[in-house]
């Protein structure tokens, strides 16, 4: 049986919306004439990125849990019964043969309504430590694509697929030439390159150690920084004295050109960037966001970190810890090499290809 109607569900970061529009893209071309729905939560970044992908996409009014503010979970249970609510009239309506979750808030309310009406579930988990609602929702689930081994911890065996997380398209076959980004963002190509990725939205931590150290990075000659700093803080950031070896930029246009030049990175540990990291094959140091839910990116880089496939500084000590992290890096190319060895061996390259594959499987066996 053929595919023709699905809805994936999920959002609020990039770290759940780009895996859920790579996998509506491959769907839509294994299997043209396909329906697909996105399922979101009002107000979340989803409502726009996704339309902008070309799909249609309807928005629950749900909200998570605010662990900072207590008085604002007063309307929970309102937004809780309005959103099964409405995820119920959607799913009804649309008839999908298969329901998709990526994560987010509207994944639980849809996936949950696609539960009680009998419709097969997929679960993409992205992180290497579940949350509490994809946990509870795996119960049902007919399939669980995650990035990571040794996931029945949390989940039943029987329907784990290691898969992977889907990445963009230009990176599945590596990296393009040093050349080409040495050009394209006016690099020295005698000097090793730093590059510090922070997101669209800038990490604060991250971006403080490099001012802090910046009287140092000065007399750096040595070395290049290619820095993204984000636009929440470019203009502030953009009045610094900065040298010439120390680019800053808002935001990467071609970021398979800076995982070129890079000779060590330093990111954030979300799971879309762990993803593709492990596909550049460089030596990284991951400053885990403190601010996401569950503590994600922190477990996330520990599973790197255990296997030596990466470094770990803690964000609280980012501004002790991280340059002298950098500077051993550089100046210690078998160490270099080795993280860049290991980080490798974790690459799973045909993650959409596979999730896909696994979604036809479904409807395929369940009729």
């Amino acid at each position: 049986m053929t595919l023709t109607r699905v809805i994936i569900s999920g959002g609020g970061t990039g770290g759940h919306i780009f895996p859920a529009i790579a996998i509506a893209e491959a769907l839509r071309a294994q299997n043209p004439g396909i329906d697909i729905l996105f399922v979101g939560a009002n107000g979340k970044m989803e409502m726009e990125k996704v339309p902008q992908a070309g799909f249609s996409i309807k928005g629950l009014n749900i909200a998570g849990f605010n662990r900072k503010n207590l008085f604002k979970n007063a309307t929970l249970p309102f937004k809780i019964m309005t959103s099964m609510s409405s995820a119920f009239s959607i799913v009804r309506s649309f008839h999908p043969q298969l329901v998709i979750g990526v994560g987010g808030y509207a994944s639980g309310p849809t996936l949950q309504v696609a539960n009680w009406l009998r419709i097969p579930t997929l679960i993409q988990e992205q992180n290497s430590f579940p949350g509490k609602t994809n946990m509870l929702l795996a119960k049902k689930a007919k399939a669980i694509c995650v990035a990571y081994p040794q996931m029945e911890r949390f989940f039943p065996k029987d329907v784990i697929h290691l898969t992977g997380n889907p990445v963009r398209k230009d990176l599945i076959h590596g990296v393009p030439n040093k050349k080409d980004g040495y050009v394209f963002y006016n690099l020295d190509a005698s000097k090793k390159t730093v590059f510090i990725m922070g997101g669209s939205l800038g990490a604060g931590s991250i971006n403080s150690a490099v001012v802090n150290a910046l009287d140092d990075l000065r007399r750096q000659e040595g070395i290049q920084i290619l820095w993204q700093c984000g636009k929440g803080y470019y203009e502030e950031y953009n009045t610094l004295d900065l040298p010439s070896h120390i680019k800053l930029l808002p935001f990467i246009e071609r970021m398979d050109l800076a995982y070129a030049v890079a000779d060590v990175i330093i990111s954030r540990a979300g799971a879309t960037s762990i993803s593709e990291l492990t596909l550049v094959g460089k030596p990284c140091v991951l400053v885990p966001s403190p601010n996401v839910t569950e503590d994600h990116q922190t477990k996330n880089a520990l599973a790197l970190s255990s296997r030596d496939a990466a470094i770990l500084v803690p964000d609280n000590k980012v501004k002790d810890l991280l340059w002298s992290n950098i500077y051993s890096l550089l100046d210690d190319d078998s160490k270099a090499a080795s993280l860049a060895q290991s980080i490798k061996t974790l690459a799973l390259p045909n993650a959409t290809a596979d999730i896909v594959r696994i979604c036809n499987q479904l409807i395929n066996h369940d009729n």
